[in-house]
């Protein structure tokens, strides 16, 4: 009898008291110095926070529009660079093509991850009717040097 193989599951460390009580300080502190970027960052993932939440074992769709939406908060992101204050970043925020270009970025990706398998299907099925042509054209091209005789007493077997 064959035995299954076992995997070594690796029994998940928990966080002390201690280790967890730095990571909060670590992360208050980043907030506090970083608090116009977290702002944008956070208002501009909101779609990816959103299907995050909601579809969360979907890895495919949460990387798409996560990447894309990403890409477009990156580009808002810049222009906080130049002046690193909380009203400059409500100035970004309150500026309605950023928020397009951070939302539409997702909307890109959500938009492709549901019309990229058609295309590969339109495309597939484009390459196979054209190999259907080249296989039909190479039977008439042997049909012609062999005869149409071989073909009947083929079909009629």
């Amino acid at each position: 009898m064959i035995k299954p193989l076992r995997t070594q599951q690796h029994p998940k460390k928990k966080l002390n008291f201690l280790q967890k009580a730095l990571l909060l300080l670590g992360l208050i502190i980043l907030v506090i110095t970083a608090l116009p970027a977290i702002v944008i960052i956070i208002i501009g993932l909101l779609p990816t926070i959103t299907v995050l939440l909601i579809d969360s074992k979907n890895v495919t769709k949460l990387t798409m529009v996560g990447c894309f939406n990403l890409a477009g908060v990156f580009i808002c992101l810049m222009n906080i660079f130049n002046q690193f204050n909380l009203n400059h970043a409500i100035t970004i925020l309150g500026n309605v093509f950023n928020i397009i270009i951070m939302l539409g970025a997702a909307a890109l990706g959500m938009i492709l991850y549901y019309e990229l398998p058609n295309l590969f299907l339109l495309i597939s099925k484009a390459f196979a009717q054209r190999r259907l042509r080249n296989i039909d054209n190479k039977l008439e091209k042997i049909a012609d040097e062999w005869g149409r005789e071989c073909i009947a007493d083929v079909e009629q077997k």
